[in-house]
């Protein structure tokens, strides 16, 4: 009884443990792969410990070329999709306007659109255009699909925040610059880093509509593919841990950031709150 009963008010952590476990254990594998030295070069099997994958992450110049090219259309890729996908998000939550239904029915296409589908069409775009391909035809087409999900994902932010913040503030004399840049930018700030770090993310491992609009340029998931057949390096695996605990670090750092921007906050928010009992 007692153990039936501690598992009907646990069930629902313990299958979400389950689940997270399902979803780090890949990330897992890759951790341990990268200090592991392989049997073979076609062969995933823990064979030995070593660290020199870690001391010699560049031994194949080739895959270190590759992993610079992608950060840096990453890099740019994002900036472009945060700035125009946070000024999308403002406008679609602060402001009415006529079409603005239609806007955020357009917003999800090229979320639900398939990337072959994306791909083939950016290619036709490119080619009747003229445009020759290569890095820059990369970085337009990530800017495309990567501006949905940052305005997706900031418009969540900017909905759950309370306005009443605000209100505080410009009640006591800030300017609306004061306001924006001491309340509203620090609280919204959490969901524009994840909206940056998800574009990052989608743009730096995407294959399918990079492969039709890369012509003779490589990326990284491209140089994966193409030495999948000959046998992928196990600094692969250092790039994928390395990439995932940066991540981890930035999203932990920009949390902690946010929890003392609404720690400060709230004080604000509780003087006018006095004040207006104090008047009424």
């Amino acid at each position: 009884m007692r153990m039936s009963r501690w598992l009907a008010d646990r069930w629902v952590m313990i299958v979400a443990l389950l689940v997270l476990g399902y979803l780090f254990l890949p990330i897992a594998v890759v951790a341990g792969l990268s200090l592991n030295r392989p049997s073979s070069r076609l062969s995933y099997d823990f064979n030995e410990f070593t660290l020199d994958n870690w001391r010699q992450p560049c031994a194949t110049p080739e895959m270190c070329d590759a992993v610079v090219r992608s950060v840096q259309i990453g890099f740019i890729a994002t900036v472009g999709a945060t700035l125009i996908g946070t000024l999308m998000a403002f406008a679609l939550v602060r402001h009415r306007f006529r079409g603005r239904s239609g806007v955020n029915l357009l917003i999800f296409l090229p979320m639900a659109t398939p990337e072959l589908v994306m791909g083939t069409s950016l290619l036709a775009l490119f080619v009747s255009a003229g445009v020759p391909q290569g890095f820059w035809t990369i970085v337009i087409a990530h800017v495309m699909f990567c501006v949905s999900f940052v305005v997706v994902t900031v418009k969540a932010r900017l909905a759950g925040m309370d306005r009443r913040l605000e209100e505080a503030a410009m009640d006591l004399y800030a300017s609306e610059w004061q306001t924006f840049r001491r309340i509203t930018l620090p609280l919204v700030l959490p969901g524009i880093v994840a909206a940056a770090l998800l574009a990052f993310s989608l743009s730096f491992d995407d294959f399918i509509v990079t492969n039709f609009n890369a012509g003779t340029t490589v990326t990284f998931p491209m140089y994966v593919w193409g030495a999948a057949q000959r046998g992928i390096p196990p600094q692969v695996n250092v790039i994928g841990t390395a990439m995932f605990g940066i991540a981890l670090l930035l999203v932990g750092l920009s949390m902690l950031r946010g929890r003392r921007s609404r720690r400060a906050a709230l004080p604000v928010a509780d003087v006018t709150g006095r004040r207006a009992t104090g008047l009424s």
